[in-house]
């Protein structure tokens, strides 16, 4: 899946085990999962909603914006802001709003039928105050917050989103996160890529939604009643090669911007994915 990072009704998301489970899931466009695990390097898999095999290069480009609340006394920890930022590209694909005849249906679908490109900036203080007010969802992790917005034109940024910066969005993890828990859906971070803190917060939003692509109606509504519980970890070298030649669905980035164009980013591990329930059997 080639994919950039440049990342009126407003509902907050918190943490996995305190989320409520939403309103009712829809089948974006009623398409059945297929195989959308990725391609060859150099080639473009169609978009779950064209049904014609054309690039996604010809179709009109929207952008997905997210942004991540930095303080400077407490920025986030790195794996809680890539955590988070997965969930809220899961719950913004989830969303009533996004599906059916929703207020956002159409631009989530323009959004998809395109190159999946998110752009995640960062904001602090009266700016991320400002950004709230825009139609979005905030979702918080352990202490990380993103607030997702409905997809736009690449040259149609709402100016209290544009003027928010992209590049500088770096964090860290003071020791390495704990193991992923047994059964626990985990997005594998590539070991051989370096990639800012943004930049990976968008990988690990296109290895959710690719798994998101893969679950059938049901599967992804179990997911969302639990609040989308995931993980992010970097795969050991050797993990990393079983992993991307084991079926699983991989980002590959266009290269765009920081990597490589084709660079492997993320695996996208679902226990309810067919290669990983034949990896665990």
């Amino acid at each position: 899946m080639s994919s950039e990072h440049p990342a009126d009704g407003t509902r907050d998301i918190v943490s996995p085990a305190a989320s409520p489970a939403g309103p009712p899931l829809g089948n974006p466009a009623g398409n059945p999962a297929g195989n959308r695990s990725g391609t060859p390097a150099g080639e473009s898999p169609d978009s779950p909603f064209r049904h014609e095999n054309e690039s996604r290069d010809s179709a009109p480009q929207y952008v997905l914006p997210l942004v991540v609340r930095i303080e400077r006394a407490e920025p986030p920890l790195r794996t809680d802001a890539l955590e988070t930022a997965a969930r809220a590209v899961l719950e913004i694909l989830g969303d009533e709003r996004s599906t059916g005849d929703g207020e956002w249906a159409r631009a989530v679908r323009d959004w998809q039928d395109a190159r999946i490109r998110k752009v995640v900036r960062r904001a602090r203080g009266a700016e991320w105050r400002k950004a709230c007010t825009l139609p979005g969802i905030t979702v918080t992790g352990k202490a990380a917050e993103v607030r997702v917005f409905p997809p736009v034109p690449l040259d149609g940024w709402p100016r209290e989103l544009a003027r928010l910066q992209v590049s500088g969005t770096d964090l860290d993890d003071p020791a390495p996160p704990a193991p992923a828990g047994p059964g626990e859906p985990v997005l594998w971070m590539s070991p051989e890529v370096e990639m800012s803190a943004g930049k990976a917060m968008a990988q690990a939003g296109h290895g959710a939604q690719l798994a998101w692509w893969e679950l059938s109606g049901e599967q992804r509504a179990a997911w969302r009643a639990a609040g989308y519980p995931l993980a992010v970890r970097t795969a050991d070298p050797a993990r990393w090669r079983a992993l991307t030649g084991g079926g699983l669905p991989v980002v590959r980035d266009a290269g765009f911007t920081e990597i490589a164009p084709g660079s492997c980013t993320v695996v996208a591990d679902h226990p309810d994915l067919p290669a990983s329930r034949r990896r665990t059997a």
